[in-house]
């Protein structure tokens, strides 16, 4: 069954990562091995059909492989290595409405297990997802079938999921107030300003949450701390403008936030091990950088 969700995969990939007309339907496809690659994930949840991936966010690292399934419930700058190619691998981006509508229409049933404190989890697929994530793919062969049914295969595997490991932590994706909406609250927040002068008091105002606990949640969502996930934001967007050519580091600097050319110098080697302007000319010629997973 992977083998055949692997096959419609390749069928409609047009590079790394490729957008589909299926809403909310992202594949993606790489043969050859290439550099780790700075993401940003938004909530998702990648159903992998072959190779490895390896996901770095702050002290955290995950391994992801083929028949298995990673939920990730937040806005996450991350580190992706791809281990073992050919990898493939579907992306279903999460939507709260459907989501909640399926919970509505469910009544409640289900598992009602406490989540762990975590933003990601992984857990293998059963044979019923792989067999309706691979119907919802091959939907692109049939585009007529796609508008009556898309919605119904995409409702089909979030039922499952929701019977699944992943139940727990996308059952919190529907409430406003947990703890875990205050954290993803607050990240969101710090994607939309990172390049202020934030502070963990307005960060924790945001989150509605004393700075203690917002610094506890939110290292056990992310494995960092909020003034970490900025970091990793800076750092990421500057690395994107300097591989894209024609601005000096100093300029990428201040664009990003940092007030000291010195400080982004050393945080950026710290992070990469280059000095900016080495490190961006190593890696021009490889894939843009993309959300995908």
């Amino acid at each position: 069954m992977l083998d055949q969700l692997a096959a419609a995969i390749v069928r409609h990939s047009d590079g790394l990562w490729s957008d589909s007309t299926v809403p909310r339907l992202t594949l993606v496809a790489l043969d050859e091995p290439i550099a780790p690659l700075d993401l940003l994930y938004e909530p998702m949840v990648c159903f992998i059909a072959d190779g490895a991936k390896r996901t770095i966010a702050g002290d955290r690292s995950r391994l992801t492989g083929r028949g298995e399934m990673f939920l990730n419930s937040l806005q996450l700058p991350v580190t992706a290595t791809f281990e073992r190619v050919p990898y493939r691998s579907v992306v279903l981006r999460l939507d709260g409405r459907a989501l909640a509508g399926l919970l509505l229409e469910l009544d409640g049933t289900g598992p009602r297990t406490r989540p762990g404190p975590g933003g990601q989890i992984a857990a293998p697929m059963t044979p019923e997802l792989v067999d309706a994530v691979t119907r919802w793919v091959r939907l692109l062969d049939t585009p007529d079938d796609i508008r009556p049914l898309a919605a119904r295969i995409e409702s089909e595997i979030l039922y499952r999921l929701l019977g699944s490991p992943l139940g727990p932590i996308l059952r919190q994706l529907t409430l406003t107030d947990s703890g875990a909406a205050r954290v993803r609250a607050a990240a969101a927040w710090i994607c939309e300003h990172y390049t202020e002068s934030l502070g963990i008091d307005t960060i924790a105002a945001v989150a509605h949450m004393s700075t203690a606990t917002l610094h506890r949640h939110f290292k056990a969502a992310t494995g960092m701390s909020p003034l970490q996930f900025q970091k990793h934001l800076r750092l990421q967007e500057a690395r994107r403008q300097l591989v894209a050519g024609n601005t000096t580091a100093a300029q990428v600097a201040e664009a990003v936030g940092y007030v000291s050319a010195t400080q982004f110098n050393r945080e950026y080697r710290r992070a990469y091990g280059l000095p900016p302007a080495q490190d961006a000319a190593r890696l021009r010629g490889r894939p843009a950088n993309a959300g995908g997973a």
